[in-house]
């Protein structure tokens, strides 16, 4: 591009040398020019992000993200896009633009993830009980670190339960595996403890207004 630019002026420099009117072709260029670059505005922006994502590197290849509103691994950032692959195996192309003028989670940064899960229990249980089972669960399971300690506190006093938050620590690689198999873990224990885990329930009370 600079090699053209750079003769377009040398040939324009040359005719005006030589007498020719040149302010019309200037003006031709001038348009051609602005027509050109209404036509790559997208793809400048897309440019102008690229190079801001490969300068200061909110995430690399094999790195799980959230961007754009599409979540999975990086496969490939290039000048223009980043091309995403979902758990499904769908390959999802995103330009730069989108990524960079937005929020991007990069849940691969740090080697240690805390994995936050809620679980409610009846208003009636022991929320020492309660704790003592979920500790059990976390302490048995393979891929939860003892430290940092998993986090097992009453979070919140429900309308009809008390919540618990549950946060075990973990190496990101097991990240999902905890999300995905600790809450049957969890629930399979306090069934067999006989707690009980609430669901929504409305009481109709039926009055019977005949006097007779």
């Amino acid at each position: 591009m600079a090699r053209y630019i750079i003769l377009a002026f040398v040939i324009i420099a040359v005719l005006n040398r030589f007498g020719v009117q040149t302010a019309s072709i200037i003006a031709l260029l001038g348009a051609a020019g602005l027509a050109i670059g209404l036509a790559l505005q997208g793809a400048m922006s897309n440019l102008a992000a690229g190079v801001m994502l490969l300068v200061f590197r909110p995430y690399k290849v094999n790195d799980f993200i959230e961007a754009a509103g599409r979540f999975g691994k990086v496969t490939e950032v290039d000048m223009f896009t980043t091309i995403l692959q979902t758990f499904d195996n769908q390959q999802v192309i995103i330009p730069n633009s989108q990524i960079w003028g937005a929020q991007i989670i990069n849940h691969s940064h740090h080697p240690i993830r805390g994995v936050d899960m809620h679980f409610g229990v009846a208003y009636g249980e022991d929320t020492t009980a309660v704790r003592k089972v979920i500790d059990g669960v976390l302490a048995a399971h393979p891929h939860i670190l003892k430290d940092p300690a998993p986090f097992v506190e009453v979070e919140t006093l429900n309308n009809s339960s008390v919540d618990f938050l549950v946060r075990p620590f973990c190496k990101g690689e097991h990240y999902f595996d905890i999300l995905y198999t600790v809450p049957e873990l969890i629930k399979k224990a306090l069934d067999e403890n006989n707690i009980e885990i609430p669901f929504p329930h409305r009481k109709v009370i039926l009055v019977n207004e005949n006097k007779d």
